[in-house]
């Protein structure tokens, strides 16, 4: 039994991508139509998972570039590898800096201090984290 194929229009509607967004990906190498349906592109269902990954990397501040050679790594490509371990890192520090901003505003919606910019727990959660000293 074959799939059936998704048109441009179905695909953009099921990603929340533009169609113009998966024409420049398909330019970029990214994704590739199945065939066309008249004048329309049309893609195979696996492709709302591909697109899945490269909204996600995008969303994690990949380049298009970054996520061209991510679709095609290898375990021998330690460069990349690598920059996806520093991501990994800066994520890291994202989620603690968010987590900081939500558990501060979470405490400064309760709190009976008169000004809050003078509540200690309100400065503790916008506080910056205590860097590491270079080495």
């Amino acid at each position: 039994m074959t799939e059936a194929l998704l048109d441009i229009a179905e695909v953009a509607g099921r990603s929340g991508l533009a169609p113009s967004a998966l024409r420049f990906y398909e330019k970029k190498g990214l994704i590739a139509p199945a065939g066309r349906n008249g004048l329309r592109r049309t893609y195979r269902p696996d492709v709302l998972d591909r697109l899945a990954l490269i909204s996600c990397a995008r969303s994690a501040g990949f380049t298009v570039a970054e996520i061209g050679r991510f679709l095609v790594a290898t375990p021998g490509d330690t460069d990349l590898r690598a920059r996806m371990a520093d991501k990994a890192r800066e994520l890291e520090e994202d989620i603690a800096r968010l987590t900081r901003m939500r558990d501060g505003l979470r405490h400064a919606a309760g709190c009976a201090h008169e000004t809050l910019v003078e509540c200690p727990d309100f400065k503790r959660a916008f506080a910056a984290p205590a860097q590491p000293v270079p080495r």
